[in-house]
């Protein structure tokens, strides 16, 4: 769902240009050199789609040696999570506004060590599946700039698309742990909720979770 543009939005953004990367700027230059954006060599994860930011800010601030690098279409949604980042003061978390059908011009083949996908459009309409973000064309592109132990780590609260991602990795070689219909079933004190997540389980959604490894050379 789109939001209703908000004109101010694009002029208050560029109040937190030390942690966001607006509609129309040059991100050519990041490719292979995030190391040098963050100014240390640290694992690279990076979070697609992250709303207005409450995942990715408190997964940065808790994990401090890891480099974070989230990705939005919408400017006017990535405001919000620029703001968290500024008033928490995270210098690993850089933030863009960034189609992912392009990562390879983003990152360099091997930069990325985690992709987190939470709670992405399901694009329920057969002839849409190739705009799912767990679908063979994406997968082909996360292989592209993972590491080759790197993984994605995937929550959704729509069964179709859950099922679908499972049989879709499955069939593409990744190799699935992790798998769980019901998260907070479990319990567990090392999930982050999304805004998203949060709004949804209260009402009695199910949220899957999965990670998806990318097969070995002797698999």
């Amino acid at each position: 769902m789109r939001l209703r543009r908000k004109p101010w939005i694009d002029t208050a953004i560029r109040d937190y240009a030390d942690f966001v990367t607006p509609l129309g700027g040059d991100v050519r230059h990041f490719a292979g050199r995030w190391a040098d954006e963050f100014r240390r060599t640290a694992p690279l994860h990076i979070e697609i789609g992250v709303g207005k930011g409450d995942f990715i800010t408190e997964l940065a601030a808790r994990h401090p040696e890891i480099n974070y690098v989230g990705l939005e279409a919408q400017q006017g949604v990535l405001y919000f999570a620029a703001r968290k980042a500024a008033e928490r003061e995270l210098k690993n978390l850089r933030l863009l506004v960034f189609d992912a059908a392009h990562l390879s011009e983003l990152f360099a083949p091997g930069e990325v060590w985690r992709i987190y996908l939470n709670f992405s459009d399901p694009w329920p309409k057969k002839r849409h599946a190739k705009r799912r973000l767990t679908s063979e064309v994406f997968l082909a592109r996360y292989r592209e700039v993972l590491r080759p132990d790197g993984e994605i780590r995937f929550k959704t609260d729509n069964e179709g698309l859950f099922a679908y991602s499972l049989e879709t990795m499955v069939q593409e070689g990744w190799r699935l742990s992790d798998v769980t219909h019901d998260l907070h079933a479990l319990g567990d004190p090392s999930n982050i909720m999304t805004e998203y997540e949060r709004k949804f389980s209260a009402r009695g959604a199910k949220i899957g979770r999965l990670t998806a490894r990318l097969p070995q050379e002797h698999d």
